[in-house]
């Protein structure tokens, strides 16, 4: 149900002039500046490996596991679920992925690699992870420790 802009719960205390200097807000603002330019240095590097970031979520959060049903996967990539059906089919044309379904359950299917899916996740999932180390390796272990529980606590409100 939408909600018009006189419905009383959008109503708050503060204008907007007011609003913006709320002492959240520079945070909010770094937080997806953060993610922005984390998000374009990670998919240069993954496009040149022959993938596109949803792609690579995929392969990488597939990678080492007997495969995952659709719900699953969506709930552990940062893929919507109807995203994920043309990121699935997309990477079965390639060969990467394929359905099965599994035995006593045909109600569903489990998205596994393929031992070509497997191969590529063994050779582009280290070459990502050293390509990003590189910029993490700028952080002392104890901002790693500080980011990681402030990241923890943020998340955590929501």
């Amino acid at each position: 149900m939408e909600r018009s802009p006189t419905d009383p719960i959008l109503e708050q205390p503060f204008d907007a002039k007011s609003a913006a200097k709320q002492p959240f807000v520079p945070v909010m603002r770094e937080l997806v500046r953060a993610y922005q330019s984390f998000e374009s240095y990670t998919d240069e590097n993954v496009r040149q490996l022959g993938l596109t970031s949803p792609q690579f979520d995929v392969i990488a959060t597939l990678g080492n596991t007997t495969g995952m049903t659709m719900n699953t996967l969506a709930e552990k990539t940062l893929v919507t679920k109807g995203t994920l059906t043309g990121i699935v089919d997309r990477l079965e044309k390639k060969g990467y992925v394929r359905r099965e379904v599994p035995e006593g359950d045909r109600r569903c299917f489990v998205i596994v690699l393929t031992p070509e899916g497997e191969q590529l996740f063994e050779q582009v999932f280290p070459a990502q992870i050293a390509y990003i180390k590189q910029r993490f390796d700028k952080l002392d272990p104890s901002d790693l420790e500080e980011i990681l529980a402030a990241l923890k606590k943020l998340r955590s409100i929501f």
